[in-house]
């Protein structure tokens, strides 16, 4: 019996893991399975563009894992058993049970309503593809109205600036709000603060700082101090949130529900479950958790990969970099920021803004998407074989050997 693997969510960090674990491990005795909600890679980070109404490439998973040997299920996880190793799922056939010796769990993250009233009735957020639809429809009506739409977004991270700056260049008939907690670009240098500044002027944002929002309508917003806002469209992009599946599954989490795992992201409660990307609770090199972002997907995705290599080879097992490097923020298609960070997470005085941020921006996507769409490139021609005879007893020992 062929020791099973099987990797949950094949966003940024699953699918270089599946990718990667099918390259390096023999077939003879092993065998990977992705299961995923949705049969496209999609590219999370470009959500924004593709609300904004550009065209955004969501390659099929099939295609992406042809040739790898990966077995690819369409389905929604329900819950995780990782008592008797099982994973329940959902699909059009109605579901059932995945059996596994080793999880990858890396299901990443949801848009987070932080429980105001209103939001999931009212507002539309970019955490998924479809929810980028469906708001690119919404703008596409406004602008068949011809009466210059109101758009207010709420949230001045990163995924907020990017959403309020693309959606006014690639729209510019619509009239766009940015609503800020605290000061727009908090965490950024002051030169940095100042270049976003003059590009939501430039680009005729209105920005509202130091404003809290206590519940979204359909035609307004209602903040804190009393003010209601008029809007056509609110974008929530007010933070992200995990699923709850693995805090009702046993495994040990946080208090926001993020798998707590040790250094080489095995989870510290079940040692053959890992976690990788936003899902998975990891402190960095720096000693503090890194943040859910692309980056720390692809550190603790190869993290992952070099721990179950070395663990059911025998090999010993790297450890690979936890950091967070800094932030690349796009603002629109002809300008960005790339704010690099010291080891206390705090802003570099030096940064880069203007075209060529952008552009390197533009190339940090592309490559991240080659990367995940050829898995099969500088495939070895000698893959690792387990360090055991592969059945049924000895799978459970390859899965959480020390």
């Amino acid at each position: 019996m062929k020791h099973r693997i099987v990797v949950l969510g094949a966003g940024h960090a699953g699918a270089f893991v599946a990718g990667n674990l099918a390259r390096r491990l023999s077939a003879a005795d092993t065998e990977v399975t992705v299961v995923n909600a949705v049969p496209d890679f999609v590219q999370r980070l470009r959500l924004h563009q593709l609300a904004a109404g550009q065209e955004i490439e969501a390659p099929k998973l099939a295609a992406v894992f042809a040739g790898t040997g990966i077995r690819l299920r369409v389905a929604r996880v329900t819950a995780v058993d990782p008592e008797r190793q099982v994973v329940t799922v959902a699909d059009a056939s109605g579901g059932g049970e995945l059996g596994y010796d080793t999880l990858v769990y890396a299901l990443g993250s949801r848009g987070d309503d932080r429980g105001v009233p209103g939001v999931a009735e009212h507002a539309f957020d970019i955490a998924a593809r479809s929810s980028a639809l469906r708001l690119r429809e919404r703008l596409n009506s406004l602008g068949r109205r011809g009466e210059g739409g109101r758009v207010l977004v709420v949230g001045d991270g990163l995924t907020g600036i990017e959403s309020a700056t693309e959606i006014a260049e690639s729209r510019p008939g619509l009239s766009v709000t940015l609503v800020a907690r605290s000061e727009l670009g908090a965490r950024l240098s002051a030169g940095a603060r100042s270049h976003l500044r003059q590009a939501c002027d430039r680009l005729g944002i209105t920005v509202l700082e130091h404003t809290s929002v206590e519940a979204v309508e359909a035609t307004r917003v209602l903040c804190a101090d009393g003010t209601a806002l008029a809007s056509d469209a609110t974008v929530w992009t007010a933070g992200f949130a995990v699923s709850p599946i693995a805090a009702a599954s046993g495994l040990e989490v946080t208090e926001n529900g993020q798998i707590v795992v040790d250094r080489t992201v095995r989870s510290v409660s079940h040692p053959n479950v890992y976690a990788a990307g936003d899902s998975a609770y990891a402190i960095g090199d720096n000693g503090r958790p890194l943040p859910m972002s692309c980056a720390s997907a692809g550190y603790t995705g190869g993290q992952a990969i070099e721990a179950i290599v070395g663990r059911l080879t025998g090999r010993k097992i790297a450890n690979t970099k936890l950091g967070y490097p800094g932030n690349h923020i796009s603002l629109g298609r002809r300008d960005g920021i790339l704010q690099a960070v010291d080891d206390e997470a705090q802003a570099k005085p030096k940064y880069l803004g203007g075209r060529k941020a952008a552009r390197i921006k533009s190339g940090i996507l592309k490559m991240s998407l080659w990367a995940t769409s050829h898995p099969t490139f500088g495939l070895p021609k000698r893959k690792h074989r387990l360090a055991t005879a592969p059945n049924a007893s000895a799978n459970k020992t390859l899965g959480v050997a020390a």
